[in-house]
């Protein structure tokens, strides 16, 4: 199976996907249909029993998100520079995480579309959509079938790619330290809000900030702040998401967190769904997003570099002072937009 028919076999699964999000059939795709739409669509509805984060909503922006990267435009745009060795096929063993639905996937994909075989590893929080897909994606072409497997433990594998939190991935370097490996821990993704930013610039961060809860590693979790900024501001941009205390794990979340800061004594600022917490760090709890205020850009210019390791991205309304996502783009990652910033493809293909 060559990369063009690999390729071709992906464009067909991401019409099977985009068919979701709008609820309307593809009538090209009758022979999947019959066989595929309705338990797929049963799976996804069936998601929150499964994990209480995955309401349908954000299972579906998932699967939207997936299907807009599986055109043959951006797959084919996303290969070219890179030279594939089609005879040399090696078993990747992937280590999955489960914070949001389906976050495996571009990994699936990458190892597929680099002619390898995967060997997956999923994660308890989201065990189920992937295996569906790949069912679809057998049947587009039968091919892949000696190419995926999902394992509960990773055995006879020439490569590893492990997504985990700081402490497992400690463990995966001592563990897969001696075969060729991507070990990914925790990071982080900021906003910086400019002094001229208006409520409407600022509306789209919000699902930055808000898509699966602020559970992703693209999710925004701290805001750098012009000083002298009007929080209000911050505020009435985002309230259009007041209706995310409706899922009771988010809930409880921000209502912990509120309890325990006030029993802190500590600073905040509460519209009754987020708290805005002055905090120096990175990462934020659910239901809590922190800030700092910065003086000048070159200031900012010169911290944000200095924490480059602990980023996964920034947006912002300005591609200043350092290069940036848009509000709103922080969830949308195209398919070069790797995690962590190391390259999966070249590792793939450079495999011997």
């Amino acid at each position: 199976m060559n990369l063009e028919k690999r390729i071709n076999a992906f464009v067909k699964l991401g019409l099977f996907l985009k068919q979701f999000k709008n609820g309307q059939q593809n009538d090209s795709l009758q022979d999947l249909n019959e066989r595929f739409y309705a338990d797929f669509d049963e799976l996804i509805f069936r998601q929150k029993n499964f994990n209480g984060w995955f309401e349908r909503e954000s299972v579906l922006l998932a699967i939207d998100e997936i299907s807009n990267s599986l055109t043959h435009n951006n797959l084919s745009e996303w290969v070219t520079g890179y030279t594939f060795k089609e005879e040399a096929v090696k078993a990747v063993g992937v280590i999955m995480a489960g914070n949001i639905p389906m976050v495996g996937f571009h990994d699936f994909l990458s190892v597929l579309i680099s002619g390898n075989k995967v060997k997956a590893k999923l994660s308890s929080d989201d065990a189920t959509l992937l295996p569906m897909v790949a069912r679809i994606l057998i049947m587009i072409e039968s091919s892949f079938e000696e190419k995926i497997s999902f394992v509960e433990k990773l055995e006879n594998f020439d490569a590893v790619i492990a997504t985990g939190s700081n402490n497992t991935s400690r463990y995966f370097k001592q563990y897969f330290g001696k075969h060729p490996h991507i070990i990914r821990r925790n990071r982080n993704s900021v906003a910086i809000i400019h002094q001229n930013d208006t409520i409407e610039d600022l509306k789209p961060l919000a699902a930055d900030i808000f898509q699966y809860y602020g559970l992703g590693c693209r999710s925004v979790s701290k805001l750098y702040i012009p000083k002298g900024y009007r929080l209000d501001i911050i505020f009435e941009a985002f309230y259009n998401y007041k209706d995310v205390t409706n899922n009771n794990k988010y809930a409880n979340n921000y209502d912990y967190n509120k309890a325990v800061y006030l029993l802190g004594d500590n600073e905040l600022l509460d519209n009754n769904f987020l708290l805005l917490k002055p905090d120096e760090s990175l990462a934020s709890p659910v239901g809590v997003l922190h800030y700092e205020f910065y003086e000048d850009t070159d200031w900012l210019k010169s911290h944000l570099e200095g924490i480059e390791e602990d980023l996964q991205c920034i947006v912002s309304s300005e591609n200043t002072p350092i290069e940036t996502f848009n509000f709103g783009e922080s969830q949308c990652p195209s398919l070069c937009d790797y995690a962590d910033g190391v390259d999966t493809m070249d590792f793939l293909i450079k495999l011997s």
